[in-house]
């Protein structure tokens, strides 16, 4: 999920990728549906269809503005997923730190096996590595939070909160890289927010404790980024 997540950002605008990514929730209780039995009913299955008809919408496919690397966004996606799905089934004794030092160093062994087949060792200069150590301080703060949160508070309040990355992304992709979303780019992500709200609210209103679309994982983002 990591690798095709951070391809498929290094060649398309941030606010595309994060759009992409918000149709996780949705996937997750499709998966939650096929593989845990869970009982999804016909509302949230269309609200799950419609969500993916506004990632089709982002991606577009066969038309001029598709992109290849669109479908890596859509792979990871998929991959964030199964870890959502995964991560559900550990036990809650298991403390949250020990997941989080997995992850790193899950992530620290495949970045290593990945660098000769991905180009190999680049020098990198004082700037880029302030840069990327800035950038692993504040995914490590991020993770925390996140994890404690979900672990600890109202998960149906904390959930839509997620939503708001899309909003950090079209402002810092507009502010940093100049940016602009286009319109496909903005329907197709109202769309596909609108669905997942829906679907969490159909969640609440039949009942269930924690829902899988609430309980995904500790973050929209791959793990490691």
């Amino acid at each position: 999920a990591t690798v095709s997540f951070l391809i498929a950002l290094a060649h398309l605008p941030i606010a595309n990728v994060s759009a992409v990514l918000q149709a996780l929730p949705l996937a997750v209780t499709m998966g939650a549906a096929l593989f845990f039995g869970e009982g999804v009913g016909w509302r949230r299955w269309l609200a799950i269809a419609v969500g993916f008809a506004g990632v089709l919408i982002i991606v577009r496919p066969g038309f001029e503005g598709f992109s290849a690397y669109s479908l890596l966004a859509l792979a990871s996606v998929g991959c964030c997923a199964v870890r959502d799905l995964a991560t559900k089934r550990i036990p809650q004794a298991i403390p949250t730190m020990l997941v989080s030092t997995a992850t790193a160093l899950a992530m620290t062994i495949l970045g290593a096996l990945l660098l000769p087949p991905m180009g190999g060792w680049t020098p990198m200069t004082a700037k880029a590595t302030a840069l990327l150590a800035l950038a692993a301080v504040l995914v490590l703060i991020g993770y925390q939070f996140i994890i404690m949160a979900m672990r600890s508070g109202d998960i149906s309040f904390i959930a839509p909160f997620r939503y708001t990355a899309l909003l950090w992304s079209i402002v810092l992709g507009l502010v940093i890289f100049g940016d602009i979303p286009d319109l496909p780019m903005i329907v197709g992500a109202a769309i596909i927010i609108a669905s997942g709200l829906y679907a969490l609210y159909r969640e609440r209103v039949v009942g269930r404790r924690q829902p899988a679309a609430e309980s995904a994982g500790p973050d929209m983002a791959p793990d490691g980024i």
